[in-house]
């Protein structure tokens, strides 16, 4: 069978500058690709080249005959009168889905992806629950292969896990580009780096991202080797070539032309192991007081939701604090009363005098209008760092931009650029506290090792906000979970939150579900109030009785599936070819009675309209 795929001898280039120039790329059947790469290395810009959505420079994609290509962009965004339902309706009547068969793949994909409420407006979701809408919007369509941009960046640490066990048993091929090590680690069996350092501008490693780092590194250090072995030929080559050779014979003439060649892949050979990285390095305050933040009975609502009740919590010097919950919970809330710029509704916030608190907006708010320039020195062409004066150039450079950059507009810079912008200007303020809202999105792997260890370093206290599982196993000393429902409690690390959630039978899989804002919620709680009416109307007997437990069926159904699925990451199920063919066959069981329960409620369902 062909590859669904097939990209060959492609270039994209903005400008002087290409981003990739002549690599290949394929997406066959069963593939589970993950991508990484530095800012700039045309990640995305590859993944809407295999889309369709823009052309290569040069080079060309050939699909497959009638394939169908999934894509999710970085940002979710949907129109303001889309509600979760017209969004699947409208991409399945793109597809020219049966119409029979519409409302039962409508049904079971939004169900699957945590949506109660299809009534709810698009436009009114969180990030996190955009994202979800924006993958199920792509899933019932049914592709052949998705390709997804930075998919974790607004999902909580709950959705992440979900769509991991989503792609984990995902029938189609997916190619995925993200910065989230423990999410590549668990659902990409090749990885794919696009990096100039590389010979042919790309690495491809069959395996998870933990043998891919030991395969890179292995790569490296054979052609560092390569080079030194190189470096010594040209060497000998130029101490010949000082002597004034005679190029009189065919001999001493193909030995200079060979010494020149040499030359020139010594030097683009080091031009592409020259790599940089953001020299990242928050300064603290010379504060001696050990309390910086006292939470005494802290309570605060969100209109009807109670976010936390009688918080009772102190921040001391050197803590390092990851906050942690589903979408919703408060923890963004937390951070601003934290900070200041919010009260509680009951409880008391005390601060150690004079605190210097220094934040980092998840929102990442640019004036899009300012040049680099101002963008990294408001006020004059230096800055003051440590107590130093640095000039701006000096300044960018730390942060990778080169000082043709600074006339450059800030809208120009990519998202991964406007961080490291954000986090350059944090640098400037000395703080007792540092408050950090999602401060991975958009950085690449390199960038986020330097952020890391400058954090472990940072001599203050830091309270961080991140659904990135390794960054907060590795930062935090002490983890507060909130439930959403006024529950918060302190442990020592994600995995105690995580079974303390559990217990409370709050659903793993899924954030703080969105409801209805209008009056689409409250009629379809009228509708439930009346539901036994109608059922009695229109309904037989035997049908009355299958439809009062078919919810229920549906969730046992779900459940029995998912103990199979389980079952299969099982390494005495995965290594043994009997037990394994019984455990596919198993799932394959299981999904089909939920796809039938769901197409019956669905049948039940249009009897009663």
């Amino acid at each position: 069978m062909p590859p669904i795929l097939n990209g060959q001898s492609l270039h994209k280039a903005y400008g002087a500058t290409p981003l990739f120039d002549n690599i290949a790329f394929t997406v066959s059947e069963g593939d589970q690709i993950g991508v990484v790469g530095p800012n700039g290395s045309g990640k995305s810009t590859l993944l809407e080249i295999l889309a369709g959505n823009i052309e290569p420079d040069a080079g060309e994609v050939s699909r497959r005959k009638l394939a169908r290509v999934g894509y999710i962009a970085q940002n979710s965004e949907f129109g303001d009168e889309d509600t979760i339902r017209s969004v699947l309706e409208r991409a399945l009547s793109g597809i020219h889905a049966p119409q029979a068969e519409r409302e039962a793949r409508l049904q079971e994909t939004l169900g699957r992806a945590g949506f109660e409420d299809f009534e709810v407006r698009a436009a009114t979701l969180s990030g996190g629950w955009r994202k979800r809408l924006a993958i199920a919007e792509a899933l019932v369509q049914q592709p052949d292969v998705l390709l997804l941009d930075e998919p974790t960046n607004h999902l909580d640490l709950a959705g992440i896990e979900w769509l991991e066990k989503l792609l984990r048993n995902a029938p189609f091929a997916y190619v995925v580009v993200s910065h989230d090590r423990y999410f590549l680690e668990n659902v990409a069996h090749t990885m794919v780096e696009l990096n100039r350092m590389y010979a042919e501008g790309i690495l491809t490693v069959q395996g998870n991202y933990s043998e891919f780092l030991e395969k890179k590194d292995e790569y490296l250090q054979a052609q560092s080797k390569r080079q030194d072995a190189l470096a010594n030929r040209v060497r000998i080559e130029i101490d010949w070539l000082r002597r004034g050779p005679k190029a009189r014979t065919t001999k001493s003439k193909a030995r200079i032309d060979s010494a020149n060649s040499m030359i020139g892949n010594l030097a683009e050979m080091r031009s592409r192991s020259q790599t940089s990285t953001a020299n990242i390095d928050f300064s603290a305050t010379e504060r001696k007081t050990k309390r910086l933040v006292e939470l005494e009975g802290v309570s605060c609502r969100m209109g009807d939701q109670v976010l936390f009740d009688k918080l009772d919590f102190i921040l001391t010097a050197k803590m390092r604090l990851g906050l942690v919950g589903p979408n919703g919970s408060g923890k963004t809330t937390l951070l601003r009363l934290l900070q200041g710029e919010l009260l509680p509704d009951a409880g008391e916030i005390r601060r150690a005098p004079t605190l210097r608190i220094v934040s980092f907006d998840q929102n990442r708010v640019l004036d899009t209008n300012l040049t680099l320039r101002r963008a990294l020195a408001p006020d004059s062409d230096s800055v003051v760092y440590q107590d130093r004066v640095q000039h701006v150039a000096s300044w960018a450079e730390r942060f990778l931009f080169t000082s043709e950059q600074l006339n450059q507009p800030v809208e120009r810079l990519s998202g991964g650029e406007r961080a490291r912008v954000l986090i350059a200007r944090l640098m400037l303020q000395p703080a007792d506290l540092l408050l950090l809202d999602e401060p991975t999105n958009d950085l690449d792997i390199p960038t986020l090792e330097i952020l890391e260890e400058s954090l472990l370093e940072f001599a203050g206290a830091l309270v961080l906000v991140t659904h990135d599982r390794f960054m907060l196993d590795r930062i935090s000393t002490t983890v507060l979970g909130l439930d959403g429902r006024g529950g918060a409690e302190r442990f020592a690390d994600y995995s105690q939150w995580n079974a303390w959630k559990n217990e409370r039978g709050q659903k793993k899989n899924s954030e703080l579900s969105p409801r209805s804002t209008d009056g689409a919620g409250a009629a379809a709680r009228n509708a439930a109030t009346t539901s036994s009416n109608q059922v009695k109307k229109k309904l037989s007997y035997m049908e009355a009785r299958e439809y009062s437990t078919i919810e229920q069926d549906i969730a046992d159904a779900e459940e029995q599936l998912q103990t199979h699925r389980d079952a299969m990451e099982d390494p005495a199920i995965a290594t043994d070819a009997t037990r394994l063919e019984k455990a596919m066959e198993a799932i394959a069981e299981a999904e089909a009675r939920v796809d039938a329960l769901y197409l019956r409620w669905t049948e039940l369902e249009a009897r009663l309209k």
